[in-house]
């Protein structure tokens, strides 16, 4: 099982996928929200409870969902 990332290192990652061409960028930024979703139980439908919980996890998602343009 590969290991728990914080929210640094998804940031880091982000930083590095947004410098990406438009297709390769979207499909990295879908993968990495998948696997934000998973390790952080982001709750699909969203929750406003669980976002007011979990601030930081909620924003860095957003910015995610935002970025990517599909």
């Amino acid at each position: 099982m590969a290991t728990k990332k914080s929210l640094a290192d998804y940031q880091r990652e982000y930083e590095e996928i947004i410098h990406a061409d438009q297709p390769k960028r979207d499909m990295l930024l879908v993968g990495l929200m998948t696997e934000m979703e998973k390790q952080f139980k982001i709750p699909m439908p969203r929750n406003k409870e669980w976002e007011r919980e979990n601030p930081e996890i909620a924003a860095m998602y957003r910015k995610l969902m935002i970025t990517r343009s599909l």
